[in-house]
This record gives C-alpha cells, structure tokens and sequence, in this order.
C-alpha cells in the first residue's frame, strides 16, 4: 500500500461511525483509552457536525472506499489569536508508516495558514509515543503546560509549531 492509492478529501456524514470506530479502537490499541481524552468525547460520534463551520477542518483518508483514517484543524475555545488546534489524527494500523499521518497533517496545516493561523497546537499522550517523533519532525516544540479549553485533561504532552 502506498500513498498514491489513498484518497483524501473533506470529512462527510456518512465518515462518522468509521472515523469514531477508528479513533476509539486506536486509543484502545495503545492503552490510551481513558478519561479526559477523546475517547470519551461526545463530539466524536458526530465528526461532521463538530467540523461543519467555516473556522474548521477535516479531512479524511480513503483506502479501497474504506475510511483509514484523518486529521483536523479547530479552533479551541481558549486559544491565542492566531493559534489552532490539530485535531483528531488517527489511523488504521494498516495504513501506519507509510507517510499518510505526515500528509493528512501538512493538508491541515496549509489550510490554517491559508485561513490565517500561524501557529499550530496539538495535545497527545505519552501512550501515543509512535506519534510523537513525528510531530518533531514536522517542527513542533514541545511546550510546558496546556494552552485553550481543550477538555482533554488525559493529554499530557502538549506541542506548537509556528507556520511558515
């Protein structure tokens, strides 16, 4: 499998179940499953309604017309100016390494600057440690506390990154 065979493109209603079973059965994966995270998060049964404003962003990633995964930019509640939140970065294990993760997050973040962002933030867990590398790759810092209202007091690790 490779990146040319995935279809990327706006989240849909119809995306909704898939997202949140790939979403919820990931953090279960990696032992992440627990309060605070969004896991438990109403939103995440109804991506595309939490999405559907002009201020927001998600894409989701196709394989084979099966939903593997997406990402999103939103603007939490508490924020700098200037200042999004990347949200909801989750995929299939299949689809895991192979650079997707990487292009779902530099669409999202392309479409902040070109809406006015410039910067990022992102909340993730110590038990997400595969992500983490990746998002010092594409220049987050990591940061010394939250920023915003996420609601995600599970979150420990908390990162930015400034757009260019």
């Amino acid at each position: 499998m490779n990146l040319q065979n995935i279809i990327i493109r706006p989240i849909q209603p119809e995306d909704n179940a898939a997202l949140a079973t790939i979403i919820r059965s990931s953090l279960e994966e990696f032992g992440a499953n627990h309060p605070g995270t969004v896991y438990f998060d109403p939103t995440t049964d109804n991506l595309s309604a939490l999405f559907n404003r002009s201020d927001a962003f998600y894409v989701v990633a196709h394989y084979q017309h099966k939903v593997v995964g997406g990402a999103g930019i939103f603007p939490t509640e508490g924020l700098p100016s200037g200042v999004v939140e990347l949200v909801k970065l989750y995929l299939i294990a299949e689809v895991r390494g192979i650079g997707l993760g990487k292009k779902l997050m530099e669409i999202c973040m392309a479409w902040a600057a070109a809406n006015g962002a410039n910067k990022v933030y992102l909340e993730t867990m110590p038990e997400l440690k595969i992500a983490v590398p990746m998002y010092e790759k594409l220049g987050f810092l990591h940061l010394d506390g939250p920023m915003g209202n996420t609601g995600h007091f599970g979150c420990a690790i908390q990162m930015l990154k400034t757009l260019e």
